[in-house]
C-alpha cells in the first residue's frame, strides 16, 4: 500500500469518527476489527484477532468488550478451551460497518487517493490497515514525511490528518519533548505561524512507519477464496 493511500483513508476515518455521536464512536482499530471479521467470513478467536493487530490479549479484550457492548459482535467461549473466546460480527455490526465505510468514502477528498473507491473496497483497505497501529503522534510524523520537505504548519497537519487541532497540538508538543520534531517561525518576522519539522530521530521513525505501511497488502475476494490475489 502506498503511504498516500494509507493517509487518505486514515484522514477520512478520523473525520467520520469526529462526526459520530460519542456513545457510538469507534476507534480506527475497532472499525478494523469489524472489517477483519467481515472479510474473514467466519468467527475468530480473540487471540487470533490480537495476532492480527499485533497487540496483547488484554488490549484486544478491551476492544472486543466495547464492540460487544455496542452489539456489533457476538462472543462465546471456545468448546475445548474456555479461555479462547470466539468473536463474530453481528448483523448490527455489518450494518454499522457498511454505514461507516460509506461515510469514509464520502469524506475522501476529490483527487485524493482512493476517492473513487467503493465502500466494499474501503472495507478491505481498513482490514489490511488494521495490522499497523499508529498513535496520533505517529500520524503526525507520517504527515511530515509525506509533505516532501518534511515541514508543515499545525493547520496543514490538521487538514492532512482530519484530527482536531488540540489533538495535533498535543501530539506535536509530545514529539518536541521526545526530540523528534522542532517548531520554528515560518518567517523571521512571523508572530504566530509555526512550522513543524522533522529532526533526525523523527525522520528515522517516520521512515520506519512508512516502510511498514508500504508492506501492507490489500487482498481482494477474501471472503470467497482461501488465498486471495493482491490488489
Amino acid at each position: 500500500m502506498e503511504l498516500k493511500e494509507f493517509m487518505s483513508v486514515r484522514c477520512a476515518c478520523n473525520i467520520v469518527r469526529q462526526e459520530t455521536p460519542a456513545p457510538e464512536r469507534l476507534t480506527f482499530e475497532e472499525l478494523a476489527i469489524l472489517c477483519h471479521l467481515f472479510e474473514n467470513g467466519d468467527e475468530l478467536k480473540t487471540s487470533e484477532i490480537a495476532d492480527y493487530q499485533g497487540v496483547l490479549r488484554p488490549t484486544m479484550t478491551h476492544r472486543t468488550n466495547h464492540l460487544a457492548r455496542l452489539g456489533l459482535i457476538t462472543r462465546h467461549e471456545g468448546i475445548h478451551d474456555r479461555r479462547n473466546v470466539c468473536c463474530a460480527i453481528s448483523d448490527k455490526g455489518v450494518e454499522v460497518k457498511d454505514r461507516l465505510c460509506r461515510e469514509v468514502c464520502s469524506h475522501i477528498q476529490n483527487g485524493a487517493p482512493l476517492h473513487r473507491s467503493s465502500p466494499e473496497r474501503i472495507c478491505k483497505f481498513i482490514d489490511a490497515m488494521g495490522t499497523v497501529f499508529c498513535m496520533s503522534g505517529d500520524l503526525v510524523l507520517l504527515a511530515l514525511q509525506m509533505s516532501g520537505d518534511d515541514s508543515l504548519s499545525v493547520s496543514q497537519i490538521v487538514r492532512t490528518l482530519g484530527l482536531l487541532q488540540p489533538t495535533v497540538s498535543m501530539s506535536v508538543s509530545s514529539l518536541v519533548d521526545r526530540g523528534m520534531v522542532e517548531r520554528n517561525r515560518a518567517t523571521p518576522d512571523a508572530t504566530r505561524t509555526l512550522q513543524v519539522s522533522l529532526l533526525p530521530e523523527g525522520k528515522a521513525r517516520a521512515l520506519e512507519l512508512a516502510d511498514r505501511v508500504n508492506q501492507i497488502v490489500v487482498r481482494r475476494n477474501r471472503r470467497s477464496h482461501g488465498t486471495a490475489e493482491a490488489e
